[in-house]
């Protein structure tokens, strides 16, 4: 009999340790440490403040290194803009003559920002806009902006190189804690850009600006385009 009792508190020691493990796993608090991945979006049409007003095509690259046992990031990004058509139309110009799109380029460079997995900060759609179909906020990396280049100067709504604008950055992704779901397809899918300060109130709007996660690799395990952090 208690050769039985034994085997029969072996298995399901063994059972719980496997389901700690599956849950473990499903959870995963530790978030990779380096993670990259495109933007893709438009502005909205921007209040009559705004010279041009827009909107603006963005499109380019960014990159984030989470550090310090991910309590710190240093976040990068470039990108080019232009007037799409309907900028161009509001501001009086040409959609046939590429002056009329007002190209230009940005660099961004965010270092030692805060990585925060709070529920209040995550809260704020600004910082991590809703969805649809919807998804789970992971973490936001908040901090000052150490440079914001406009065609590879100062851009003009910064002074003399000096940091004037605060970024979020919001890493959401899969629901991994649905009820029957353990492993999700993509943990980290969205990445969302909010600036608040000149560079929002001058030029980029107060919207969240979209791009997407790559699928991220192991820690230190990264290719080639993943080198160019624009630092």
């Amino acid at each position: 009999m208690n050769g039985k009792r034994l085997w029969f508190t072996a298995r399901i020691l063994a059972v719980l340790v496997l389901a700690a493990g599956i849950a473990a796993s499903a959870q995963d608090p530790q978030p990779p440490q380096h993670l990259s991945g495109i933007i893709s979006d438009y502005t909205p049409l921007l209040p009559a403040t705004y010279s041009p007003r827009g909107p603006w095509e963005m499109r380019g690259h960014w990159s984030l290194d989470l550090k310090d046992k991910s309590s710190k990031a240093d976040f990068s990004a470039y990108m080019t803009m232009e007037l799409s058509d309907s900028g161009v139309a509001q501001a009086g110009g040409d959609p046939t003559k590429a002056a009329s799109r007002s190209a230009h380029t940005h660099h961004i460079v965010m270092t030692d920002a805060t990585v925060s997995t709070d529920p209040t900060d995550l809260s704020d759609l600004t910082k991590c806009p809703a969805f649809s179909p919807a998804n789970t906020p992971r973490f936001v990396v908040m901090g000052t902006a150490n440079f914001v280049s406009g065609n590879g100067n100062d851009a003009p709504f910064e002074k003399n190189g000096t940091a004037l604008s605060t970024l979020y950055v919001c890493i959401s992704g899969a629901t991994y804690d649905q009820p029957g779901v353990v492993t999700p397809e993509v943990q980290y899918s969205n990445m969302t850009l909010v600036m608040v300060g000149p560079a929002a109130d001058k030029h980029f709007g107060p919207n969240p600006i979209n791009g997407v996660v790559r699928f991220p690799h192991k820690n230190n395990d990264r290719d080639g385009d993943d080198h160019d952090h624009g630092h």
